[in-house]
């Protein structure tokens, strides 16, 4: 009867610590609902993953051999050797953006490329701190505020706090109801926050929507190859939304295909939350680093709109409201709901949601094409015998 209490006898007090970390992932996915497509599996599958000898982990059988866990056999065949899962949620992502606020109002671009910011004083913060730059540029992606392309790169460039990284993309992602709002108010004045915005979009024709995908496609990627996968399959997925004669697979791609590999990406990322990997001092620093990340995208975004501000009344244009820089982060669309809840709470009436939805659109491209480019220059700067 021993071998009944083998089991307990091994847990270790690391692995009591990931049974606590799981438990509050999975807390905050029912209680608070925050991100539970993603957060509740993740929190399971950290539980899983560290129970002794798991067998969703590959185990050594006496008498039997090696024993394949499907938790780390998802992980090796669909996130390790190929970034298939988070590249494939793109398409889903990419068929339900609607970029009309966006091509209504290209200048938004602007914005989504300001609130980038984050990901590289992130970056430096880590590479200062004495992270090795693959692991700094992962850190630094998580001001991304994008979850799939936070993966992707810390596991492309093979760093070693990929678990810590997913839970903080997502985590933040959840919480910028409560990080933006704080950081918002930290660099605008009342009066600012109350500036109000005519909308008078532009007449977009749906021969627009349909050449878009393709256009940014073969720009970025003659531009930053390594971002093809990302932006292809994002602008794949916008393609299926906008060129009318694939209704069916754009139901597919929006609710069967993007639950489907949310579910699974969130589970099989839990493979990387083994308490050896996950419990540790840098681990609680990559969280701080990754709020920082979040809180200087979301300032960056905002200082933008402040300089322009400064230049636009000289040009006889009226002064744009700041908030909307803060919705260039890639959080869609929570962020623009955020400011446009803001505006309206200063001043009674304030609409300037569509604006904000032309930034967070824009900002969900820039943050793809940001990972791909931290992707390159690290890869570049490695290959050429770089070592910070």
């Amino acid at each position: 009867m021993e071998f009944l209490f083998n089991g307990i006898m091994a847990v270790t007090g690391k692995e009591l610590v990931m049974y606590l970390v799981g438990a509050c992932l999975i807390w905050l996915a029912i209680r608070k609902g925050y991100e539970p497509a993603l957060l509740l599996p993740m929190g399971f599958g950290a539980i899983l993953v560290n129970l002794p000898f798991s067998g969703v982990l590959n185990q050594e059988m006496a008498g039997i051999g090696t024993m394949t866990g499907i938790i780390q056999w998802l992980f090796e065949t669909t996130i390790a050797a190929s970034e298939a899962l988070p590249i494939l949620l793109f398409i889903g992502i990419g068929a339900m953006i609607d970029f009309g606020p966006l091509l209504s109002q290209p200048v938004m671009l602007l914005f989504g490329a300001a609130a980038q910011f984050g990901i590289f004083f992130a970056i430096s913060l880590a590479a200062l701190l004495g992270f090795e730059l693959r692991d700094a540029a992962s850190i630094g992606i998580i001001g991304a505020a994008d979850g799939p392309t936070s993966i992707l790169v810390s596991q492309i460039l093979h760093s070693n706090f990929v678990g810590a990284i997913a839970v903080a993309a997502y985590s933040y992602m959840a919480l910028v109801p409560i990080i933006q709002p704080v950081a918002i108010r930290l660099v605008t004045t009342r009066e600012e926050r109350r500036i109000p915005m005519k909308y008078n979009p532009r007449n977009v024709t749906k021969r627009t929507k349909i050449l878009f995908p393709l256009i940014v496609t073969f720009i970025v990627g003659l531009i930053a190859p390594t971002s093809v996968a990302l932006v292809g399959f994002l602008m794949f997925g916008n393609l299926v939304r906008e060129c009318g004669v694939l209704d069916s697979l754009l139901k597919t791609a929006q609710e069967d295909l993007t639950n489907l590999i949310t579910l699974l990406l969130g589970i099989t990322i839990s493979f990387s939350m083994r308490a050896e990997a996950f419990v540790r001092a840098d681990t609680l620093l990559i969280l701080l680093i990754g709020l920082a990340a979040f809180v200087f995208d979301t300032i960056g975004g905002v200082l933008f709109a402040k300089v322009l501000n400064l230049i636009l009344p000289r040009m006889g244009r009226p002064k744009i409201n700041p908030m909307i820089g803060a919705a260039g982060i890639s959080a869609f669309p929570m962020s623009s709901r955020v400011v446009q809840k803001m505006a309206a709470a200063e001043e009674g009436g304030n609409i300037i949601l569509m604006h904000a939805v032309g930034a967070n659109v824009a900002g969900q491209i820039a943050s793809v094409i940001a990972g791909g480019l931290v992707i390159s220059l690290v890869s570049q700067y490695l290959g050429q015998g770089g070592t910070l």
